[in-house]
């Protein structure tokens, strides 16, 4: 789709799509590559929708003169998908924007879900959406994949993009579902073909590490009921040692130092995790010296409420509660703030606010296998 220079264009004929296939489906069955389908079916009506345009002489044609080749050049960009989030990334579309427009209809995900995913609410995104797509009409931004020279300008706000599908799909913002595999999946898939793609950045490769490390443990974080496993609990057995190894391996490509990229140091702390034997064997010190850095350099507040957990393992729970203090104000709807609050007042024997803080927590979760967990931890608690 990113052959259209219109986005409006290619969002509809992607809706249209979906809408025929919900018909053909049903009828005839799903396709042995249902993506294809979808693409080749969206790319039909395009063309069908264009000529129509043409005919009536209101708009002027709207192909791009280059037609996609049998095979991608060294430096182009061959994969569609990955095609279609380097054209969201124009960088006339504010920062915020673009990643929001990859999401949406590069990866297919609800406005609500992007919402979750920015910590913002949903009306925002729409709204956010709906000026993006304006200004695209406006501007007569052209959807299409950038030339070699230009991708390195793009690059923040994919790598941003390709890291929400991923986080997305390891731990999901709502439902009964905790882990979507298949979006983790597609997310490294693309990590890859990044890579490939820019192989002297170091900060792909450093989010390629990251999400195989993290993608690593999704076999353990579950019970045989469905039950989210923390952390410290996992059956470490259980974790896929040919992908730590991966990641081991990308990671050695990686330089750490003061100038350390984000995705280099969340990557160094996934690689501390995978490296631990058992969870007392963690060096939780280290970890959280990973997370100041990586907070000093973002100004996340979910990266200060993950540095907070750190610093409580590495022994000082009231220096992590006081890392908290103020998170909940700038997470008004994340249910993690709450309950890592909880979690540290219970360690510091604050039981009527630890009881307090749990509740907070168990109004806001959005998925089951979390809430599930929350209510084991509150009657513990008892």
């Amino acid at each position: 789709m990113t052959r259209l220079k219109r986005f409006d264009l290619a969002e509809d004929c992607l809706q249209d799509a979906f809408a025929a296939a919900a018909g053909h489906w049903v009828r005839d069955g799903v396709p042995a590559n249902p993506a294809a389908w979808l693409l080749t079916t969206a790319w039909r009506r395009a063309l069908d929708r264009m000529r129509r345009e043409e005919a009536d002489r209101r708009r002027l044609p709207l192909l791009l003169v280059d037609q996609p080749a049998a095979s991608a050049e060294p430096g182009e960009v061959g994969d569609e998908r990955l095609r279609l989030f380097f054209a969201c990334c124009h960088p006339a579309l504010a920062p915020d924007s673009r990643a929001a427009l990859m999401l949406r209809f590069g990866a297919g995900l609800t406005t609500a879900e992007i919402a979750r995913l920015f910590l913002v609410p949903e009306p925002t995104m729409a709204a956010r959406l709906t000026r993006a797509k304006k200004k695209i009409a406006q501007a007569g931004i052209p959807l299409r994949a950038p030339a070699p020279a230009e991708l390195a300008e793009r690059l923040d706000g994919l790598l941003t993009a390709v890291y929400l599908l991923f986080t997305e799909g390891y731990r999901a913002t709502e439902g009964a579902r905790l882990v979507r595999p298949r979006l983790a999946a597609e997310a490294i898939r693309l990590g890859y073909e990044l890579g490939g793609l820019l192989p002297d950045e170091p900060e792909p490769v450093a989010l390629l590490a990251l999400m195989v490390l993290q993608h690593a443990r999704r076999d353990a974080r579950l019970d045989a009921d469905g039950h989210l496993v923390p952390l410290a609990e996992q059956d470490r057995a259980r974790w896929n040692r040919t992908e730590l190894r991966q990641g081991f391996e990308l990671l050695e490509f990686v330089r750490d130092g003061a100038g350390a990229g984000r995705y280099t140091l969340e990557a160094l702390i996934a690689a501390e995790h995978g490296r631990a034997p058992t969870a007392a064997g963690t060096d939780w010190a280290r970890i959280a010296g990973l997370y100041a850095r990586l907070d000093a350099r973002t100004g996340s507040p979910i990266v200060r409420l993950n540095r907070a957990v750190a610093v409580a393992e590495a022994g000082d729970p009231a220096a992590a509660l006081a890392l908290t203090d103020g998170l909940a104000e700038r997470l008004p709807q994340h249910h993690l703030v709450p309950a890592v609050r909880a979690d540290l007042l219970q360690r510091l024997g604050r039981a009527a606010a630890a009881r307090a803080a749990w509740e907070d927590a168990l109004r806001l979760v959005r998925t089951e296998p979390e809430r599930a967990f929350l209510l084991r931890r509150v009657r513990s608690a008892a």
